[in-house]
């Protein structure tokens, strides 16, 4: 009975294991549909790529900069290419009026050397600087404003990101005298972020080195700036 039963017992295995294990064929079939699944990743990830290059995203943030007059609020206006994180400064003011929001749409939509050149899109806020003149010249220039939904900032992620990186590098470590210690303050810390700071989400290297051809051997050497605030080692170009 005993012998019986462990028969009947391994026959039972062995026939929902058959029935569970996937035919031959079925593993031939599945190839096609992973090579299938593959093409359409790297076709949606090159299409976003394509998508990238053409937009350009623009905010404001302010600092706090000490003066004869006592402690006053710059704002900042800035445009980052997604594709490139490439960031412009494109004005610094005490007062962000219409008719200066208007000047700086006419120069970065200037061809050939404008902020959005090669661009067609151009990602804002609701903020009510962006007026519909601003709006109107930027159109002029063949690249059109896309206004985000209300309290999106995600939508608007790579400019976000600009204003945490710059705030908690470089302008919450420094004490501003002046809107020129300000304007110093930030080409210093956009060419440490083009040139000299890796980047995660381009393959941790850098946007824009000086040199390619970089030595494997001699001595390692530091570059600084704003008083060895922002730091870069490197080796000597070949």
């Amino acid at each position: 009975m005993r012998d019986q039963a462990g028969k009947a017992s391994a026959a039972a295995c062995t026939a929902r294991a058959t029935s569970s294990a996937p035919p031959r064929g079925d593993l031939g079939d599945r190839a096609p549909v992973r090579r299938i699944a593959t093409h359409h990743q790297s076709a949606d990830r090159a299409a976003a790529e394509a998508q990238h290059r053409e937009l350009v995203g623009t905010d404001l943030f302010t600092a706090e900069v000490l003066t004869l007059r006592g402690l006053v609020t710059y704002y900042v206006l800035f445009f980052i290419h997604l594709e490139s994180r490439r960031v412009d400064i494109a004005g610094i003011t005490v007062h962000p009026d219409e008719p200066w929001m208007q000047q700086i749409a006419r120069n970065v939509t200037m061809e050939g050397c404008g902020a959005l050149r090669d661009c067609r899109y151009l990602l804002h806020d609701r903020d009510t600087k962006y007026s519909q003149s601003f709006r109107a010249i930027i159109a002029s220039g063949q690249v059109e404003p896309l206004v985000l939904p209300a309290r999106s900032p995600n939508l608007n992620a790579y400019a976000e990101r600009w204003v945490r990186s710059v705030r908690e590098e470089c302008l919450s470590k420094v004490v501003l005298f002046g809107e020129h210690s300000l304007r110093r303050a930030l080409r210093e810390y956009v060419g440490h972020f083009h040139a000299e700071r890796n980047h995660q989400g381009k393959g941790n290297v850098l946007l824009f080195p000086r040199s390619a051809n970089t030595r494997r051997d001699g001595p390692i050497q530091c570059r600084e700036r704003l008083g060895g605030l922002l730091r870069y080692y490197h080796r000597e170009a070949a």
